[in-house]
């Protein structure tokens, strides 16, 4: 698209420095983290993900051993150096039947150190058996069929390193996006029981024992169950709020959709008519998605329209 041809140039222009992924935490191929076999990596899920292509996401968490995160409030937790987030974007080749197995096409990595983020980038070869470190990005034609039994092709893009440090970007660093607690304070089925996540983490060792009832939780956004202000409220924190904000990359705009604040400090009313042009154009989420996101833009009009 033209418009993101725009944006990249935009991107050198403003001076956004790219991720280097020459640091030395980057190991040159993902086995080296042994991502299956170390015991310390452990599962995560969250109320409401990022659109990304309608891609499914496989999420890990890893800290030093000895070591927990710190809860200051319903945002992100403070992460002790040495801590692992990992994120793996795959296709089911038949979401109807699962047991056909998984395209696996990049896995990303944020590696806290001395106080900052380092983020890489891992692109799965065709075998499915490794993944290899870029920056550079790449593109691929993805065929998958999905719950409805369609056949469908995503002409997927692995972001570059300059793209990733543009949604991640917080002032002059990174930091994660969707690792937030009240994305986190949902129920989960661990050794065929339901638990807090929460209570998990303390349980495993890597937050300390916290009562999730203090704690608000985002909604699912597609959960028909919730309201749809909440619902649609949740799909604009997650898919937006990490550029719109004082110190993303549109800082700028006064559009700021954080769960946390009210209606009136979001401005989403006053930008109805943009929000959903940039939606219905596939102008948002800004990066990682070549395709209209239908059910979130369906939620947004449903809500928008009785603004």
């Amino acid at each position: 698209m033209k418009w993101k041809l725009i944006f990249a140039l935009a991107f050198a222009i403003i001076g956004i420095s790219a991720i280097k992924n020459d640091d030395p935490l980057l190991m040159p191929r993902l086995s080296a983290y042994h991502l299956d076999a170390d015991a310390e990596f452990i599962k995560y899920e969250v109320a409401t993900p990022l659109f990304s292509d309608y891609a499914e996401k496989e999420r890990l968490i890893k800290l030093p051993k000895g070591s927990t995160l710190t809860v200051t409030g319903d945002g992100l937790p403070v992460f002790p150096d040495g801590a692992i987030l990992v994120k793996t974007f795959f296709y089911w080749r038949d979401k109807r039947d699962t047991t056909r197995g998984k395209q696996l096409i990049e896995t990303r990595l944020l590696i806290r150190s001395a106080g900052g983020w380092q983020a890489g980038t891992y692109v799965w070869n065709k075998e499915q058996n490794e993944a290899f470190l870029t920056n550079t990005g790449q593109k691929a034609d993805i065929s998958w069929i999905d719950a409805t039994g369609s056949s469908r092709i995503i002409h997927y893009r692995v972001p570059t390193s300059s793209q990733c440090a543009t949604c991640h970007k917080s002032n002059d660093g990174i930091i994660p996006i969707g690792f937030k607690i009240r994305n986190l304070n949902i129920p989960v089925t661990r050794n065929g029981r339901s638990v807090n996540q929460l209570t998990w983490f303390a349980e495993r060792g890597i937050l300390h024992p916290i009562n999730p009832s203090s704690y608000p939780t985002l909604p699912a956004w597609n959960d028909t169950a919730q309201p749809t202000e909440q619902r649609a409220r949740a799909w604009l924190d997650v898919n937006c709020a990490h550029c719109h904000n004082e110190s993303g990359f549109c800082s700028k705009s006064d559009f700021r959709p954080a769960y946390e604040n009210t209606l009136s400090q979001t401005h989403i009313p006053d930008k109805k008519k943009r929000i959903l042009s940039f939606l219905r154009s596939g102008r948002m989420p800004l990066l990682g998605t070549t395709v209209v996101h239908k059910e979130g833009l369906e939620l947004i009009e449903n809500y928008l329209n009785k603004k």
